[in-house]
């Protein structure tokens, strides 16, 4: 029982003689503020934004995109793997105890040089019965880097796959978006068409009677057909948009259904957030930390490989020649070993794997860095582009309400004599571009807020996670 009670208090004992650096967490210099700062800010990061569009089937969409991914389902299926490898490296801090049943019979020659003793049997039976343990002792840490490096491992399987919930919702937002966009584009395009329409109809009627030159007809049928033309690229824009955002949602090519106009959507509020905040909210980051963790990690467990291992092995058993005998007292057999194993010539071996494990080390610090770098340069990208893209968008309202009035003054000129038809046609044609650039900007500047609360990630993450398929229950592990 002494024996017992010390083996199972040696890992414990031993945690100071763990080789190799801890972890610490890199010094990283972070700006005080963003670049780009947005006076109206709410503190919403920690809430489901999407819902503030008030669009019942974009929440609807998000859902089914939770629901239904194959890329989460992959995603929880490897931290299920990340558990199932910790739980096999911390194995290591325990004994292994197995079992072993032997029924043998033989029977040997009669005819071989040495004769057999007098008595024996021939042929003879063999039954055995046999509990064996071993037990690794931790005395260098070896066992406790690896299981650190695993343990970092879970972690950050689990933070890629917020990873994928928040790529997952911000697509599929953005996708809707954008899609809202195209049908506005259309929308346009059909009021354009059907304006042009009657223009030709009105130049035909009037050039039956005199009114008008054939010239005036051409030119309005022209500027029909172009505009004709535009409506079946958008509908092809529309139909693989929809297929894309099928897929995202997890269901076949296919349409999808619409809520509000691209115009009577609401505004989410722009979230709030402090550049320190990126090291905690942003999945991609703690991810790059994790790997950081365990490639620290995996230099102890290298450098361990310089000292011995030492290892207890043991046996308890029965061995008989008769089964009914095979459990009495005499049949009784034991062994117990301790072993001490360590290098002496390794060509190099051990140290070649130290110093990969410090230059993987190296990489991982690196991505860590950059990662960071690419978080903060999210932010302000999303940032401006959102800023900018709002005052665009007034910009373009402010140009398609003047040239609309310019198409109306045209048209009176041309009906008074002042101007030419050309006047006219000109002038619907600025205004027909200006309308599809509004619609286009508007899509981008509201994806750009999408951006904004994908870069700066939040707790609005681990809600939408709760929606989305969950990792069979990992076990709670924690060292000894």
């Amino acid at each position: 029982m002494r024996a017992l009670v010390l083996m199972v208090a040696f890992p414990v004992a031993l945690a100071g003689c763990t080789v190799g650096p801890d972890y610490q967490r890199p010094k990283s210099e972070i700006p005080p503020a963003f670049r780009f700062e947005i006076k109206d800010v709410r503190n919403t990061a920690n809430t489901e934004w999407w819902h503030a569009f008030d669009d019942a089937e974009l929440d609807s969409l998000i859902q089914a995109a939770l629901s239904n991914s194959w890329t989460l389902k992959a995603a929880a299926a490897r931290i299920e793997e990340a558990s199932g490898v910790l739980m096999s490296t911390r194995a290591g801090f325990y004994p292994q105890l197995d079992y072993a049943f032997t029924a043998q019979r033989d029977r040997f020659s009669q005819r071989q040089g040495i004769a057999l003793p007098p008595g024996t049997r021939n042929p003879q039976n063999l039954f055995q019965s046999v509990l064996s343990s071993s037990w690794e002792i931790d005395l260098w840490g070896r066992i406790r880097r690896e299981t650190e490096a695993a343990q970092a491992g879970l972690v950050g399987a689990e933070e890629a796959r917020r990873g994928v919930v928040l790529s997952l919702v911000s697509s599929v937002a953005i996708s809707y978006l954008q899609l809202r966009s195209l049908d506005a584009q259309l929308v346009s395009t059909q009021h354009t068409l059907s304006t042009y329409g009657e223009r030709v109809t009105l130049f035909t009627n009037q050039f039956k009677y005199g009114e008008v030159s054939m010239l005036n007809v051409q030119q309005a049928r022209a500027q029909y057909e172009s505009a004709a033309a535009t409506i079946p690229q958008l509908e092809a824009q529309i139909a693989q948009a929809e297929d894309a955002l099928s897929l995202l949602v997890g269901r076949d090519p296919g349409p999808i259904a619409r809520g509000a106009s691209l115009d009577a959507l609401k505004l989410p509020a722009v979230p709030v957030g402090l550049p320190s905040d990126l090291l905690e909210r942003r999945p991609d980051i703690a991810q790059a930390e994790q790997a950081l963790i365990a490639a620290n990690a995996q230099i102890g467990a290298a450098k361990a490989l310089y000292f011995p291992d030492i290892s207890l092995t043991g046996a308890f058993g029965w061995a008989s020649a008769q089964l009914e005998h095979l459990f009495t007292g005499p049949a009784k057999v034991w062994s117990f070993a301790g072993v001490v194993t360590g290098p002496i010539f390794t060509g190099g071996n051990i140290t070649g794997q130290v110093i990969q494990a410090e230059a993987i080390q190296k990489q991982a610090l690196s991505a860590y860095e950059q990662t960071i770098q690419n978080a903060f340069g999210d932010v302000s990208d999303a940032l401006i582009g959102y800023q900018k893209g709002l005052e665009q968008l007034a910009a373009e309202q402010r140009l398609v309400a003047a040239l609309r009035e310019n198409v109306r003054l045209a048209w009176l000129q041309y009906r008074e004599g002042f101007e030419p038809y050309l006047t006219v046609l000109t002038a619907q044609e600025q205004l027909f571009s200006a309308e599809i650039a509004e619609s286009q900007t508007r899509g981008n500047a509201y994806s750009s807020l999408v951006d904004i609360y994908k870069a700066l990630g939040g707790g609005w993450v681990e809600q939408a996670a709760h929606s989305a398929p969950s990792p069979a229950r990992v076990p709670a592990i924690a060292f000894p």
